[in-house]
């Protein structure tokens, strides 16, 4: 339930409608209604009030009181936008559809690369994981073109200078393999574009597969295999709440929804 006289854009973004920047623009352009009223910006809401965006309903209630995590096993060949002008699929083709919300990306995965992706109806969980402030573990397994030498692993530990800045691998560990490609797991600590690929090409190497296989203490669990989601139980969203230092939600009633794949 909303707590009484709130912002109006922090209840739009917790719902999963964008980032409270994004939503104070919604609202100055007048595209919400309270009650039937043209939302301004400084507006406070409570519990029981009709809101509308673009003259659809909005389900906040529900939104605010449960919000909802699922964990995604990205195959090769999505995009992580919702539309693609090339006719690509996208990352959100196979969710679960929402009335009055949408799903919100917990950072991006590149087309060509695999594992688990985070998607949530809290924006402002969402924005609070992708913020450069919030430090979390990336883990990536890497099918790499050659061997590293122990100079070049400890070259990437270090730190190499990318067109974007700084970059390096919080830790490299070998992951075996024969013949010439060769298997490494990486950690990252932010989500910069290609920041994997681009790390392993200042050394002279390709990655031709990867895979993330862990965001912070969140691992794709065995029985969600590529293509398929599951949804977090209460425990697990309370966990993804910490990593992101915000408080827990309150727990989902007895009876209500639980895991699945698909």
């Amino acid at each position: 339930m909303i707590p009484t006289d709130e912002k109006l854009q922090k209840v739009l973004a917790r719902a999963g409608l964008g980032s409270r920047r994004e939503m104070e623009k919604v609202i100055s352009e007048g595209r919400v209604t309270v009650d039937g009223r043209v939302a301004g910006l400084g507006d406070r809401v409570a519990v029981g009030v009709k809101i509308q965006l673009d003259g659809k309903p909005l389900r906040i209630e529900g939104a605010a009181a449960k919000p909802r995590i699922l964990l995604y096993n990205k195959p090769e060949g999505e995009i992580c936008s919702r539309k693609d002008p090339e006719g690509r699929r996208s990352v959100f083709d196979r969710l679960p559809r929402l009335q009055g919300e949408r799903w919100i990306s917990v950072g991006r995965l590149d087309f060509n690369t695999t594992g688990l992706l985070l998607f949530t109806t809290d924006g402002d969980l969402a924005n609070k994981l992708m913020h450069p402030s919030t430090t979390i573990e990336r883990e990536y397994l890497c099918r790499v073109m050659g061997s590293a030498t122990p100079a070049m692993m400890q070259q990437l530990r270090d730190g190499v200078q990318l067109e974007d800045g700084l970059a390096k691998f919080a830790d490299i560990a070998d992951g075996g393999g024969e013949g010439f490609n060769h298997w490494y797991y990486v950690v990252i600590m932010e989500g910069r574009n290609r920041e994997v690929r681009r790390l392993w090409e200042s050394q002279g190497l390709q990655v031709n597969r990867l895979k993330r296989v862990r965001y912070g203490s969140v691992f794709i669990p065995s029985k969600v295999k590529v293509g398929q989601w599951t949804e977090l139980s209460d425990p697990e969203i309370a966990t993804v709440y910490q990593m992101a230092d915000m408080p827990a939600p309150l727990s989902a009633p007895e009876g209500g929804r639980g895991r699945k794949s698909r």
